[in-house]
């Protein structure tokens, strides 16, 4: 039996999930202006080229926005969504602002989600900004076991923030599961 729409979350959202600007969620030249990016693979390290990548995430005082405009950019108004594909060799990547932490003493972090061919439903994880105090201040961070945290930290390279996705394997990331997909922000 092969798959149809009713029963994989992907390939098919390519077909109407991507818009133009949506990678954007400040343009690239704005002040403060961060690049997020990153390769998605599958559980053989093979780069994944018809993934689909959405990031929430706090504006910088670690205020969650409230604002309509993620699918009709205007160039100026600060959402704190973003969706972008995959490109041929799996990487995806956004223009945006570093949150803030959304509680007092947490740690800053965008809220991912990952579409992709042969998922029955979409993957929820974290990618937390790199910083040596994270370990201790999110319960998260401290209910995942220390080999595996990395997982959940990008890092800092020549072109922003990194964070490779790897959906399966020994490299595998903490995906996180919420129900109802309630709770993203707790």
């Amino acid at each position: 039996m092969s798959a149809a729409p009713g029963q994989t979350v992907g390939p098919f959202f390519h077909i109407g999930l991507p818009y133009p600007g949506g990678n954007e969620l400040v343009p690239p030249g704005r002040a403060g202006a961060i690049r997020l990016h990153g390769r998605v693979f599958d559980g053989d390290g093979v780069p994944v080229p018809d993934a689909l990548v959405e990031i929430w995430q706090a504006d910088p005082d670690g205020k969650m926005c409230r604002v309509p405009g993620s699918i009709r950019r205007d160039g100026w108004t600060f959402t704190g969504f973003g969706r972008a594909a995959t490109d041929p060799d799996g990487h995806y990547w956004f223009t945006t602002l570093e949150p803030g932490p959304t509680r007092p003493g947490r740690p800053p972090f965008f809220a991912v989600t990952v579409f992709a061919r042969g998922l029955l439903d979409r993957l929820f994880t974290r990618a937390y900004l790199p910083d040596p105090e994270v370990a201790g201040a999110d319960p998260l961070l401290d209910a995942v076991d220390a080999d595996r945290r990395g997982s959940l930290i990008a890092t800092r390279d020549e072109q922003g923030l990194a964070f490779d996705i790897h959906l399966q394997g020994p490299r595998e990331t903490v995906f996180l599961s919420f129900p109802k997909h309630r709770g993203v922000w707790a």
